[in-house]
């Protein structure tokens, strides 16, 4: 019995989809598609970095229609349905790897595990970062046009020193689509919807606002007061608005007592599906820089961003967003502890933040 190994459906070790559906053989089937090559996409994280760097898979469907798309990657969860093979990075994913051969690799982390992963791998072309051999992060300057080459060096360099990253003007999407050789025109976020959604016990009969009041136990450097998230809840609810808490196992409590002095809903903390399943019910979300933030653009939903220590043209809020920064300059920019005489985002009124999301919620 013949078979077709140059089909973009056949996985090689299980039947493929058409066959599965319609339990069609190769010979003759109608859903035949030729692959004509492969494309390694390497993001492993964190995870916000995944879901923000999922616009990119639009210019590359574009140009390369009927190649596989593997995505590499430590949150597997969050790289949308679409994407043809998610593999995460584990001793299988690493074996595999060595004895592929890509058209194309991809690499946007700078971290050393990547970039090592990168310098592994068989591709005719390359694009991103790879290990150097003094064993850390180099440039891709080789077999990519010029344009390229200098927006991977323009990239590095932001990473290398803090006064280049802050004269910046450029976000995070036309940076990585520009190291890739194309241009940003817009192109969202892919982040699949839980499916069936999850049902809450939530507000109603007016807009929810979801206040995400964590941003991880390491960047405490951007974590608004706890008094303040406490005057923002209380401050909505007056407005006539609805209040949910977001958060994880690392805000519990924190969410429990914030919940028990404003009188905001808070249905708990849930797995990563679920968690997304909530945001979605939101109309709008306040947050510092994190992956809930993340997940609230990959909703399309209209956003807050409390923002202190990163340049503030990195983050593309697709015309949904406003940023609100402290009136106290920071001086702990990248800094995952506050290191200055005075906490900045102390200075950061609750009424600024209630008023952006009043804001907000009045715009189409």
């Amino acid at each position: 019995m013949d078979y077709r190994a140059d089909c973009f459906h056949f996985r090689g070790d299980v039947p493929c989809a058409p066959h599965k559906r319609a339990g069609v053989h190769c010979d003759g089937c109608p859903e035949f598609r030729a692959r004509t090559g492969r494309i390694l996409l390497v993001k492993l994280g964190a995870a916000g970095d995944v879901i923000r760097t999922t616009p990119l898979l639009a210019p590359l469907r574009r140009e390369h229609p009927d190649q596989v798309i593997t995505w590499v990657t430590d949150f597997p969860a969050l790289v949308p349905r679409a994407v043809d093979d998610v593999r995460a990075l584990d001793t299988s994913t690493l074996l595999w790897l060595r004895h592929t051969r890509f058209d194309l690799a991809i690499n946007l982390d700078k971290d050393r595990q990547a970039c090592a992963l990168m310098r592994e791998v068989t591709a005719i072309r390359k694009v991103g970062f790879t290990l150097g051999d003094h064993g850390l992060c180099r440039p891709l300057v080789e077999g990519v046009r010029a344009d390229m080459a200098d927006a991977v060096r323009a990239k590095f360099q932001t990473g290398l020193f803090d006064d280049v990253n802050r004269d910046c003007r450029l976000s995070y999407l036309q940076e990585i689509f520009a190291i890739c050789g194309y241009s940003f025109a817009g192109e969202p976020y892919v982040l699949d919807r839980p499916e069936p959604a999850p049902a809450f016990d939530l507000p109603t009969g007016a807009p929810l606002v979801g206040l995400n009041t964590g941003c991880g136990g390491r960047w405490t450097s951007r974590l608004w007061p706890e008094s303040h998230w406490l005057e923002l809840a209380r401050g909505l609810r007056a407005a006539g608005l609805g209040v949910v808490l977001l958060g994880g196992p690392d805000e519990n409590d924190k969410n429990a007592r914030l919940a028990a002095a404003s009188g905001a809903c808070y249905p708990g903390h849930f797995d990563l599906r679920t968690f997304i399943g909530l945001v979605d019910r939101c109309d709008v979300v306040v947050s510092a820089v994190t992956m809930a933030m993340h997940i609230a653009l990959g909703l399309g939903k209209r956003l807050v961003l409390i923002n202190n220590i990163f340049n503030p043209h990195e983050f593309e809020l697709y015309g949904r967003g406003t940023i609100v920064q402290p009136p106290q300059p920071c001086g702990c920019y990248f800094q995952p502890r506050c290191t200055a005489p005075s906490f900045c985002l102390e200075s950061l009124d609750a009424m600024a933040v209630q008023a952006a999301a009043v804001d907000l919620l009045g715009r189409p």
